[in-house]
């Protein structure tokens, strides 16, 4: 079956808290989009949508996909005000019978897990990965502490997360007749959930599969890229 990664990258990146959009922040020499580029090109996927600002569509093309040959890219479409309005977007380009949605900012994404979350999507229909909290978690009361959660029934999200292309475009389409904006969406497991009666297999994720967020992740994604290195 064919497959298609949507790979997000519209983003303006206020947390990240610098002149340049977080998509294309410099890790080593490289913006990093390329990362999630290159491991996407190294899978198992057959076809990669780029989404991202309409101003950054022709920077995107010449320096980033042409420049380093990502000759899996189908096409670079143009995001929108929200997360949802941007996949939405991709969807729409997406002919795959499978789909990959990918944070952009998630640069250490690796073809193993990429891999895996299509052979899983292939049983279950949808999937995301999931990794266990770590710290203990609390519930904030003002500027007291409330209470302490079990962590074993807590995941932290990550992406790509994966679907049946028909399933999820179903869902999207179900979600932009209701009044979506107050619905509180954050992720594209949240929509197949609540406009399809499919279940959400979670999978195990990677720890090193960070969301670069603030200017300290970028710090962190050096470390893992250094360690990698070392290593090979």
């Amino acid at each position: 079956m064919k497959s298609t990664a949507i790979i997000l990258a519209a983003g303006s990146g206020k947390r990240f808290n610098a002149k340049k959009k977080k998509q294309f922040a410099k890790l080593y020499d490289k913006p990093l989009l390329y990362y999630s580029l290159k491991a996407f090109s190294e899978s198992n996927a057959d076809e990669i949508i780029v989404v991202t600002s309409r101003d950054d569509i022709d920077f995107v093309r010449e320096d980033i996909v042409k420049k380093y040959g990502f000759g899996k890219v189908k096409d670079i479409v143009s995001g929108g005000n929200e997360r949802y309005d941007s996949v939405y977007s991709g969807l729409k380009a997406v002919s795959g019978d499978i789909c990959l949605i990918h944070d952009s900012a998630r640069a250490m994404i690796n073809v193993e897990l990429i891999n895996r979350c299509i052979d899983e999507t292939l049983k279950y229909g949808a999937v995301v990965p999931v990794v266990a909290p770590k710290d203990t978690i609390r519930l904030r009361d003002g500027e007291f502490g409330g209470e302490t959660i079990d962590r074993s029934t807590l995941c932290i999200i990550q992406t790509p997360q994966c679907f049946y292309t028909e399933l999820i475009k179903s869902a999207f389409e179900k979600l932009y007749k209701t009044d979506y904006k107050s619905l509180g969406i954050t992720d594209d497991a949240m929509v197949v959930e609540k406009f399809s009666d499919t279940k959400v297999r979670l999978i195990e994720g990677d720890y090193k599969n960070i969301k670069v967020t603030t200017p300290e992740d970028i710090m962190i994604a050096k470390a893992f890229l250094d360690a990698e290195n070392f290593l090979q």
